[in-house]
């Protein structure tokens, strides 16, 4: 890792998985990929596998009261996770989680680092994930083959929020979830395409004009597409005026 200019910030993601040769992947590309050269962030892997106990090197067991697949064993999760040391709490990605929101990932970032468990087969022992606290985090209602690709979107949200990844920083704050709201829909050139205009306050030059049309939009897309995230923030907005 090259090393770091004394003014950039510094932030890890450790992953354990049995698939290491699957990162960095995509976050070796763009913006993530150019800040990992830089030194801005670094990326640290761990072989889950190196922490079993026989010569086969198994990692997995039957289910406890029957069913179908294989679940990955406590000993050999617990001894990797023991080996990371106490840092911050550890994250277990996992359909059962909570949602991965815009606040978590800023707290995820403010914290320096980020510890990511990444299951396989039918999960982990929930001996595990209790012993060592881990906080089980869910990037939306489906399922994957594994949690490698959900620890590289949960890396790259955290990353691009870093300061010198991204070239415009203030446009991170104008983005989806800012707010409570989903961003409002963006333009560029030409102005007409296909015989659809460019909507006229965008046009205008006139910058409360623009800053009002983009507000209304937004607010108007999170109630449409979004009810859940639209009444979320009703209710805080009432607990601010009570």
């Amino acid at each position: 890792m090259p090393p770091m200019a004394e003014s950039m910030p510094y932030w890890t993601a450790r992953v354990l998985t049995l698939f290491p040769d699957m990162f960095p992947g995509t976050l070796g590309f763009s913006l993530s990929g150019t800040a990992l050269k830089k030194g801005i962030w670094e990326l640290e892997t761990l072989d889950i596998r190196n922490f079993a106990r026989n010569k086969h090197r198994n990692v997995d067991g039957a289910p406890f009261g029957g069913g179908p697949g294989m679940v990955m064993r406590p000993d050999v999760v617990g001894a990797a996770l023991e080996s990371v040391g106490p840092k911050t709490q550890p994250v277990y990605l996992t359909p059962r989680g909570s949602p991965l929101t815009q606040e978590k990932v800023r707290a995820f970032v403010s914290q320096g680092e980020v510890t990511i468990l990444c299951g396989r087969f039918e999960g982990v022992d929930e001996r595990v994930l209790e012993a060592y606290d881990l906080d089980q985090v869910c990037i939306g209602d489906f399922v994957l083959s594994g949690g490698e690709p959900a620890a590289m979107v949960l890396i790259d949200a955290c990353v691009r929020l870093l300061p010198g990844v991204v070239g415009n920083e203030t446009s991170v704050w104008n983005e989806s979830f800012e707010e409570g709201l989903l961003e409002y829909p963006q333009y560029t050139r030409p102005e007409i395409w296909d015989g659809r205009a460019v909507p006229a306050p965008l046009v205008s030059g006139h910058h409360e004009r623009i800053r009002e049309w983009r507000r209304k939009a937004a607010e108007n897309a999170t109630r449409e597409r979004r009810p859940d995230l639209w009444a979320l923030r009703n209710e805080r907005n009432m607990a601010v005026k009570d």
